[in-house]
Order: structure tokens, then C-alpha cells, then sequence
């Protein structure tokens, strides 16, 4: 989401004001791009937008409600409801390309307990075509249809889990799915709202 706000690279005119990518720290902070040598990408296990502007993953029935209201999802400043939808690999790579993720955390996993069946979105169709790479033009965007790939969800509870060993089956499918996807390891998982609610799979070093 922080990537498809990026003033030059999000979804235009759907953005802010400014470089919410990761380049946007050298020029931010007057930090070299040669003092940067890792770069760690924050994403939830589902999708949220606020606002309007296009959401090919967005869920539209009663279910998008359950998310919301199990993750909290208002907007930090305005309190508006965030649209929630499933996770959106297309978009994800794109934010992997322009600020060259080394590592990930994938936060509110627990969020997605006891659904029976998790749909990932894998690629867009437009106009009778499969695209897999994220369309520059916002018409384009507006008007893509998501693929989906279905993968078993889980019925254990996954809040507060400290150890990834002890994460249920699927939950650690659906993680190895996105890691294999982007071709990016899971360093981070959050389990839950509190600090030590968080699996360190693999330290940041």
C-alpha cells in the first residue's frame, strides 16, 4: 500500500505528496544510497486501501467486514474504514522491483484464522489478456479482473505465536507460497497487536 501511494511510481492520481518508496530515505534523511545495503518490506497477509482508487482484490461481501473488524482496519488519522481484499501478489512485486526488497515482514497473520479457503491474487486479466506485471495505466488497473490461486486456510489459532515451528501447516504454506512468489525470504511474522506477539524467522543482520 505504502508503494502504490509513492507520488511517482503508485497509482496516480490515487497518492500523496511525496517518495513513500525506499529511495525516498536517501533524500528524506540526506542518507547516501551507498550506506543502504538492506532494505525490509512491511506488508500484511491480506490487503487494505483507504480511500477510493483501484483495489482489483478487493472482497465485497460479509467477509471484508469480519476482516475489518478483526484487524482493525481505520484509517490511523481519519478513522475512515479501510477497504480490506486478498493479498495482491501483482502489486506486491512491483513494490519488491522499485525499493528491492532483501527481506520481508508479513504482519496480522493471525487475522486470517479459521478462513476455510485464502485466495491470492497471482496475475490480472484485461481485455481477454493474463497480465502478470503491474499496469502503468491507472484505466488499465481499473479495469483488470484478478487471478486467483486457492490455497487451504486454518482453523488453529495463530495469535501470539512465538515460534514459526509451532505455526499451523497452512499458515506456514500460505508464507512459503508468498516467499516462493516473490522470491524474497520472510525474515518477520506478526502474530498479533503486541511487540513480542512476533516470530523472528530469520534475523535481520
Amino acid at each position: 500500500q505504502g508503494t502504490l501511494l509513492d507520488i511517482d511510481h503508485g497509482t496516480y492520481p490515487y497518492v500523496t505528496s511525496s517518495n513513500t518508496i525506499a529511495g525516498g530515505a536517501c533524500t528524506g534523511a540526506g542518507v547516501s544510497p551507498k550506506k543502504i545495503d538492506k532494505i525490509v518490506g512491511i506488508v500484511k497477509a491480506y490487503t487494505t486501501r483507504v480511500g477510493s482508487g483501484p483495489f482489483p482484490t478487493e472482497i465485497k461481501d460479509s467477509l471484508a467486514e469480519e476482516i475489518r473488524q478483526k484487524g482493525g482496519e481505520y484509517g490511523a488519522t481519519t478513522g475512515r474504514p479501510r477497504r480490506c481484499g486478498w493479498l495482491d501478489l501483482v502489486s506486491l512485486k512491483h513494490a519488491v522491483r522499485v525499493n528491492g526488497f532483501t527481506g520481508l515482514v508479513v504482519t496480522k497473520l493471525d487475522i486470517l484464522d479459521g478462513i476455510e479457503t485464502l485466495k491470492v491474487c497471482v496475475g490480472y486479466k484485461y481485455d481477454g489478456k493474463v497480465i502478470e506485471d503491474f499496469p502503468k495505466e491507472l484505466e488499465i488497473l481499473e479495469n483488470c479482473e484478478p487471478i486467483y490461486e486457492e490455497l487451504s486456510g486454518w482453523k488453529e489459532s495463530t495469535a501470539g505465536i512465538k515460534d514459526y515451528e509451532r505455526l499451523p501447516k497452512n499458515a506456514k504454506k500460505y508464507l512459503q507460497f508468498i516467499e516462493d512468489s516473490l522470491k524474497v525470504k520472510i525474515q518477520i511474522i506478526s502474530t498479533g497487536q503486541k511487540r513480542d506477539e512476533t516470530i523472528i524467522k530469520e534475523p535481520i543482520l
